[in-house]
């Protein structure tokens, strides 16, 4: 049993302890979880610049291909925006299938 001279030292030292462990158990992994967070947003803008780009040109690409006028113009953007929105809800649907086999 510890002798009462001994028991600030072991106060000190316990709350040493504490902190260094502490540290290394919350502020550490904090730091990672940041940095993996900052390459997933990161990567998140990168797919949404992407798929703006590739909506353009395939907006180009239909107007291009159709007929002049406003309205087979305003049926190009029609079409672009219908193929944009079943792709993605087929990459939501994916995304949850995914999801739910993980669980």
């Amino acid at each position: 049993m510890a002798r009462a001279t001994e028991l600030p030292d072991l106060v000190r030292e316990f709350t040493d302890l504490s902190k260094e462990y502490l540290l290394q158990e919350t502020v550490e992994p904090a730091k990672n979880l940041g940095r993996y967070a900052g390459f997933a947003i990161g990567a998140a803008m990168s797919f949404a610049l992407g798929a703006l780009l590739l909506g353009i040109a395939g907006l180009r690409l239909i107007v291009g291909a159709l007929p002049e006028g406003p309205n087979w113009s305003a049926l190009g953007y029609l079409i672009t925006t219908v193929v944009l929105i079943l792709l993605s809800g087929l990459l939501i649907r994916m995304g949850a299938e995914d999801r739910k086999r993980n669980q």
